[in-house]
């Protein structure tokens, strides 16, 4: 579906009304979704491949839109999961729009899904201006990209309403205090969550899975 008529018009307002549609499309198939959104290397490709399995354990069917400049491993990672996945290589384009997600969800066998991740292409600044139409939002970010993540990036974290502070494990070892993270979101966003995670190994991911709504009733990794 070609649709975007952005000549002569407020291109931002365009994208509300184009996220509204995704929004819409994927709550008539009973679809949750969920947009994940971070720097390169946070860990993004990581924590969904560990939710693709957690709820996969739980019956649920998954599919995933992956995003990036070029290439198209994050999406052979989602596929090696067992998830249904589209590729999307934005180019020049430094994030996803909500028209680029609209033609994604004509490639998904939508009436075979019950949740989707939304991976944006990798930074924290593009994404922030273009709503997508997802249910939730949620920003991933690593301990090793210093501890001024959120300070550097406040309107990303001021409208998100989950951060995962991912590679804890490491924190020690790059000198970064996950507190400190803790605290400048707090300062930003009072009423938003966050989580303390390692992807890899698995922590935390149970925690942000039940406060995106998915609670996991199998505990075992």
């Amino acid at each position: 579906m070609h649709d975007v008529r952005f000549k002569g018009e407020d291109i931002l307002g365009r994208q509300l009304e184009l996220a509204e549609a995704n929004y819409k499309k994927l709550r008539e198939h009973g679809i949750r979704s969920v947009s994940v959104l971070g720097a390169i290397g946070s860990g993004k490709t990581t924590l969904i491949e560990r939710a693709i399995v957690r709820l996969q354990g739980e019956g649920l069917r998954v599919g995933t839109i992956a995003a990036d400049s070029a290439g198209d491993d994050d999406h052979r990672r989602f596929l090696a999961k067992g998830a249904c996945s589209v590729n999307i290589n934005t180019q020049d384009d430094c994030h996803l729009d909500a028209h680029t997600v609209d033609h994604a969800l004509d490639d998904l066998p939508l009436g075979e899904l019950d949740v989707l991740f939304v991976e944006n292409v990798g930074n924290l600044i593009c994404p922030a201006d273009f709503p997508l139409g997802t249910e939730r939002e949620i920003v991933v970010i690593s301990v090793t990209e210093g501890d001024d993540m959120v300070r550097k990036h406040p309107k990303i974290f001021a409208q998100t309403d989950l951060v995962v502070v991912n590679k804890v494990d490491l924190a020690a070892a790059v000198g970064v205090d996950p507190q400190r993270l803790v605290a400048d979101y707090a300062a930003i966003n009072p009423h938003g969550k966050i989580v303390l995670t390692e992807a890899k190994g698995g922590r935390g991911v149970d925690e942000v899975l039940a406060l995106l709504g998915f609670p996991c009733t199998n505990t075992q990794w």
